[in-house]
């Protein structure tokens, strides 16, 4: 029986959490490493399993893995997420990169000083309701499909619903304007694997809180 995949990061969402979705999506488990002192870090770093010096790492195939976006094409790739082809692969991938982009800047607020914290929140909304989801409701109103490319659940498809729900938490009326998003959010939450990731006691992590940015600040030093 093939070995979990291993994931080493923080006990938060930060740049793990996308690859938390895809794999729990994929209805693989997996077990995770918390970093919670400089000398974890300091060893894996010493043990040339961060490529760049950086996290997340995710241990999977015989392979010690770095950089999000590899790792997350890696898994969308390996569990049939990525489309039948070139042109859905890259549609796919643009989609992603499009709510990753996004996701980031409400990941990012979390380290800034109070007052700045809560204009980059509030700016993430803004840009989510302005620019990424009138964006994701005309795809859907081209598609008149179920999925956002191909008509197959796709990587592109759990990681707009993270988008939604990490958006949701900031305004909750966010998409009053967008009836197909609605829909969306609601269909894509019921298949059966993304549900149970949904649920209480699940792997998916809380927004980021105070020991989170100090944890990792301290661990990575900055």
């Amino acid at each position: 029986m093939a070995a979990k995949p291993k994931l080493c990061y923080f006990r938060g969402r930060g740049r793990m959490e996308s690859i938390r979705w895809l794999l729990a999506a994929a209805g693989v488990e997996f077990e995770e490493e918390f970093l919670e002192t400089r000398e974890q870090y300091e060893r894996l770093q010493k043990d040339g399993r961060l490529l760049f010096g950086q996290v997340p790492l995710v241990e999977i195939d015989g392979m010690a893995l770095t950089q999000t976006r590899a790792i997350l094409s890696y898994l969308a790739a390996k569990y049939n997420l990525h489309g039948k082809d070139l042109k859905e692969t890259v549609r796919i991938d643009m989609h992603a990169d499009g709510t990753l982009d996004l996701m980031m800047k409400v990941a990012a607020a979390a380290f800034k000083p109070p007052g700045e914290k809560e204009k980059s929140l509030a700016s993430a909304v803004e840009k989510a309701k302005t620019r990424y989801f009138p964006v994701f409701e005309k795809i859907l109103k081209d598609q008149g499909e179920d999925f956002l490319v191909g008509n197959k659940f796709s990587w592109a498809d759990i990681q707009l619903l993270e988008a939604i729900l990490m958006i949701e938490e900031l305004d909750a009326s966010v998409l009053s304007d967008f009836p197909l998003l609605q829909a969306f959010k609601t269909r894509i939450s019921n298949i059966p694997t993304i549900k149970k990731f949904l649920q209480p006691g699940s792997q998916r992590k809380p927004p980021p809180d105070s020991h989170y940015v100090k944890v990792a600040r301290t661990v990575l030093q900055f």
